[in-house]
């Protein structure tokens, strides 16, 4: 077995400053001790293919792109402890460095493995049709179940054993910390630090008097009924899966965790005022 230590790169093939940062990243770590490699056909300098082995025992993966591009690496070190290190391009994303550092900065604190890791909380999943398991998975961000025609889809909600509520509405997000800053924040769902334990369940557009987000303990059990004819479940809005009329999704906490790491410790509140370019000030004066 070789004793060189391993680099995975999850790159944008679509954007161009990311190529240039992954080939100017590999020559940093070109001095023989180190393996740089993707799990494409890499038609980059110094970066070469992986074999899902090698992808596996990666000591770390470098993400140059966006959080989608996050979303990517999580599934690829899914199964095993490698942290995944995003690095910011440009825009400012959740899940990657707020401040853009050097590709030599970069590079020394791999080297140096002198960088945090944190661990999120990941999303699990089974859709159960006539009480067998049809799919199964798991979500970093969110679970969606959502209308897949133009009318509403009917959800019946039930949490730790116990009815919550039946809705007619567009669908329903049941999201993660992580995730509470995606599409759980766009249909109005509250932000939740990355370290609290917690879910959210979010109804979308619903058709009732209570459509209220909801936080509940990370360690219930959300279950949801499909009683329209058909309708959509998505995890991250990458994998997806046509369900039916009597379908049941159950939703937990996974026993797995995606480990994120961060070249310098940054609190989440910093991280949401660089996002959103929050008026810290506020409106009263300057």
């Amino acid at each position: 077995m070789s004793s060189k230590r391993s680099i995975l790169f999850v790159i944008n093939l679509n954007r161009g400053d990311a190529r240039a940062a992954a080939e100017e990243l590999a020559k940093c770590f070109g001095d023989g001790d180190f393996r740089c490699f993707a799990n494409f056909e890499a038609e980059l300098a110094g970066i070469s293919d992986a074999s899902a082995e090698e992808i596996a025992n990666a000591e770390i993966a470098i993400v140059l792109g966006g959080d989608g591009t996050m979303l990517r690496a999580a599934e690829y070190v899914r199964g095993t402890r490698t942290p995944i290190l995003g690095v910011n391009l440009g825009r400012v994303g959740f899940l990657a460095e707020v401040e853009k550092p050097t590709i030599p900065e970069i590079a020394a604190s791999v080297v140096a493995k002198n960088y945090i890791v944190d661990e999120r909380l990941v999303l699990k999943y089974v859709v159960l049709r006539d009480d067998k398991v049809v799919c199964d998975g798991w979500a970093l961000n969110e679970v969606t179940i959502e209308r897949s025609e133009t009318t509403m889809v009917e959800l019946f909600v039930q949490i730790d054993d116990r009815p919550l509520s039946r809705w007619g509405c567009d669908g329903l997000i049941c999201s993660t910390p992580t995730g509470s800053t995606a599409y759980a924040f766009s249909a109005g769902g509250p932000v939740v630090w990355p370290e609290v334990e917690a879910l959210v369940v979010l109804p979308i557009s619903a058709h009732a008097l209570f459509s209220k987000p909801m936080v509940v303990s990370a360690d219930s059990t959300v279950v949801v009924d499909v009683e329209s004819s058909k309708a959509l479940l998505s995890a991250d809005s990458r994998r997806k899966f046509a369900l039916l009329k009597g379908d049941r999704i159950v939703m937990t906490r996974d026993v797995e965790t995606v480990r994120l790491a961060h070249l310098r410790e940054i609190l989440f509140t910093d991280r949401l005022v660089a996002k959103f370019k929050l008026p810290i000030e506020g409106w009263r004066g300057e």
